[in-house]
């Protein structure tokens, strides 16, 4: 009993001191890119797909069509026009209808290939962004500034639920989510999140994007795969952290986080396993040490929380980043911050729950499409 109770609390003793490792590198190198985002800034095509009606979709597109930015087209894209609900879009926008495409690439690709054919033959830089977040005015000034460098293939932000007014489960989003917002800094990044992101047109075509995303669902799991074919660093650009107002339900909640974790499986397997193994030793530890301190060993109490306190300061301290890069939200922070920390072992749990789930599952519903992720043939649901 002994063996099997330090089976699982040795290693998630282990996990959890890991887990703040290079905190500090990234806070200084937010500290650093917010306060110098750079001069960078050659002409920009910036393009949103659309479909349907997303929570404030006028003042998230509206926020695209007001960036800082001197020289830049905002690209409205979606399959056909009855995808635009009326009355959204913005004085200063560009709208390109995709009808159709190649079925064997999601909706969203389709989009956004076509985006890319009609964007202006001036612009540099392509930049992508999500109907369902409302970026700040620094947005892609942010965006652009690692690209200065040769060796960036791409930047990227992320986003942050603001959901207002909050309710448990758009809270408990919050928290989830920014899990994979705690892995963003300094060097090469893990991945690029599609709704937020930037890259050189040239580097776009170089390292053949439009292949890539042939038969493919998800757009940044498949530039992100072109990346690391190519070799190219993966910037993290905190001034692009994109906020989200969208609420969800408890039922939402769980087909939302299966979904991205069946993505993860198909595109990057790897990375599955090993959020499922440390999930599964960081659970056990926190279920084998609550079991025996109600036992009545003191032990397993410390154990416990030493467990625990590293998963909760780290949290906090992915709120104290994102309230650094989302100053105009600061209020927000000063009310909902704390959940960020107290909430992390409850969250964890949800992840453990959502990890297993997507080992079931080979197909996905996305904006009222069905995907086959096997054999990633799209069909209406």
């Amino acid at each position: 009993m002994e063996f099997l109770y330090w089976f699982f609390v040795g290693p998630a003793l282990l996990l959890a001191f890991l887990s703040l490792r290079g905190e500090r590198k990234r806070a200084a190198y937010v500290a650093g890119r917010l306060s110098a985002p750079g001069d960078f800034l050659p002409p920009a095509s910036v393009i949103v797909p659309v479909k349907g009606l997303d929570e404030g979709l006028r003042e998230n597109l509206a926020a695209l069509a007001a960036l800082d930015y001197p020289d830049y087209e905002l690209i409205v894209t979606a399959q056909c026009a009855a995808d635009i609900p009326p009355d959204v879009l913005p004085a200063r926008v560009k709208v390109v209808l995709a009808h159709g495409g190649d079925e064997r690439s999601s909706e969203k690709i389709r989009n956004l290939l076509a985006a890319v054919r009609a964007s202006r033959r001036r612009s540099e830089i392509f930049a992508f962004a999500d109907s369902d977040t409302r970026v700040t005015p620094r947005w892609l000034r942010a965006l652009a500034a690692p690209l200065a460098d040769p060796s960036t293939g791409a930047s990227t932000g992320y986003r942050w639920f603001v959901p207002q007014p909050p309710t448990f489960w758009t809270l408990m989003r919050s928290v989830w989510d920014a899990v994979c917002f705690g892995m963003l800094g300094p060097g090469d990044n893990p991945f690029v999140w599609g709704g937020s992101m930037a890259i050189r047109k040239e580097t776009f075509f170089e390292i053949g994007v439009f292949e890539h995303w042939k038969n493919a669902v998800s757009d940044d799991y498949a530039l992100n795969a072109a990346l690391k074919s190519a070799h190219l660093k993966i910037a993290y650009a905190p001034g692009a952290l994109a906020p989200s107002f969208d609420r969800i339900t408890c039922r939402g909640f769980f087909e939302w986080s299966r979904r991205q974790l069946i993505l993860t499986r198909i595109y990057r397997p790897r990375l599955w396993w090993t959020g499922l193994l440390a999930h599964v030793f960081y659970c056990g530890g926190m279920a084998a040490s609550i079991a025996a301190a109600i036992a009545g060993h003191r032990l397993a109490e410390w154990a416990l929380i030493a467990q625990l306190s590293p998963g909760m300061l780290k949290g906090l301290n992915r709120a104290t980043l994102a309230r650094a890069a989302l100053s105009e939200y600061e209020l927000w922070f000063r009310r909902h911050a704390w959940v960020h920390a107290i909430w992390v072992p409850l969250a964890t749990w949800l992840w453990l729950i959502a990890l297993i789930s997507a080992a079931f599952q080979d197909h996905i519903v996305w904006r009222g499409q069905r995907y086959d992720l096997r054999s990633k043939e799209p069909t209406h649901s």
